[in-house]
Order: structure tokens, then sequence, then C-alpha cells
């Protein structure tokens, strides 16, 4: 793969290489800005310039976009992780009725087997 790459970035390099000799510098180019025509080294090298400049401008909105982007993800994230709480919170309260019988009888499961484990403790103490 890694050669695969490096071969096709050799061939689109020759390529740009003979279609520079070709139109030795822009001899065949020519750029339109405003209604004027530019040929020539100078539309060659204007068009150039204003390209790299467009990409530029693309870049620093292309960042933009992205950190906006992510500070939006965020907020959702934050937004909906409150909205399952809030979902989580009311399932809670809906079943409580439903399941006081059950905690009713955990409840006196849970006092009785503190109230053994207390005897024990006291018990070990009492016999150190």
């Amino acid at each position: 793969m890694k050669k695969l790459l490096a071969v096709t970035i050799i061939v689109l390099l020759c390529i740009a290489a003979f279609n520079t000799l070709d139109n030795s510098w822009g001899n065949g180019f020519y750029v339109n800005v405003d209604g004027d025509e530019y040929d020539g080294p100078l539309g060659w090298l204007l068009g150039v310039l204003l390209a790299g400049g467009g990409l530029l401008i693309g870049a620093v909105v292309l960042v933009c976009v992205a950190v906006l982007v992510g500070l939006l993800f965020a907020g959702l994230g934050m937004l909906l992780v409150f909205i399952l709480a809030v979902v989580a919170l009311a399932i809670a309260a809906a079943l409580s009725p439903l399941l006081l019988p059950a905690a009713i009888v955990i409840g006196i499961v849970w006092f009785f087997n503190r109230r053994s484990r207390q005897r024990r403790e006291a018990l070990k103490a009492a016999a150190v």
C-alpha cells in the first residue's frame, strides 16, 4: 500500500512536470478577474496567488467550522445526559409505589443482618 501511494505521487508529479514543460510557465494560461483577462506568466502568477489565497481562506473557515461543530456536539451531549437523567428520575418516581412491598422486605432483611453483625462484633470485642 505504501509503495502504491509513493508510485502514484511520483506519477502525478511527472505528469505535472511534463505539463509545465509543455506550457512553459503558463503561456497558454489566462485568468479572468472582473472582466479583465490576464495571460502569460502574469496570468499564471495571478492565478496561483489567487488560488493559494482561496485555499488559505477555505482552510481557516474549515477550522472555525470544526471548532463550532465540536462545541455544538458537546452541548448537545450534555443536554442529552441531562434529559436521560430526568427520564430515569421520572421512571423511578413512577415505579416507587409499585416497589414499596419489595422495599419493605429488603429493609427487614437488612435490619436483621445488621443486628446479627452487631452481635458478632460485640462477642468478638468481649472475647478479646
